[in-house]
């Protein structure tokens, strides 16, 4: 009797043989990286954060660790590593990238690559009290879930938005996150 691969292996399957689309070309200049953490547990968990209610971009809303690329960044990879280092102590080292997604453009006119990694459990995260409220951690197959995001028009300069929205306990992930989220859903649900 043939039995069903481990929920990790079986998504870094889906994930390998369904190489992300080609983005467009017309992204913004300005580039930014946010990591996308799996967390290697026996049932795989995606690493999410609540960003400081004291920052003046942003505040109070779940996002993946990430932020724009410096000048001293040698990749977009490079970028979301550093990144995800400074917001809640991940070290580069123990990050396995399996890949991207494709650049989405955030609502403040940058392009944002999704790097997507595989980190061991048993990581002590410490959140950047400056910089991240609280960490937490989804259940992988309740985040690919994609009955769980529900879309909602909006308005804005002109032009109609969908934006995703879901909830998870106490947090509301909308906006970017949760459309990564369920970016990386349909890459690995792909046939």
């Amino acid at each position: 009797m043939k039995s069903d691969p481990p929920p990790l292996a079986h998504f870094l399957t889906r994930f390998l043989l369904q190489p992300p689309a080609a983005g467009s070309q017309d992204l913004p200049q300005r580039q930014a990286a946010v990591l996308v953490p799996i967390i290697a547990h026996p049932e795989p968990t995606l690493l999410l954060t609540r960003r400081a209610a004291t920052l003046r971009k942003h505040a109070g809303q779940v996002a993946f660790p990430g932020g724009m690329k410096d000048s001293s960044d040698t990749s977009l990879v490079a970028t979301a590593l550093r990144e995800a280092q400074e917001e809640v102590a991940i070290p580069p080292a123990w990050v396995n990238v399996i890949g991207t997604l494709p650049p989405v453009t955030s609502s403040t006119g940058f392009q944002v690559t999704p790097v997507v990694g595989v980190l061991p459990p048993g990581l002590n995260w410490q959140a950047n009290e400056g910089e991240v409220e609280s960490i937490f951690e989804m259940p992988l197959e309740e985040a690919l879930r994609l009955s769980r995001y529900s879309a909602l028009d909006i308005q804005r300069y002109g032009r109609t938005h969908r934006v995703w929205l879901s909830w998870f306990d106490d947090y509301f992930i909308w906006g970017m996150t949760a459309g990564i989220i369920r970016q990386l859903s349909l890459q690995v649900a792909k046939h």
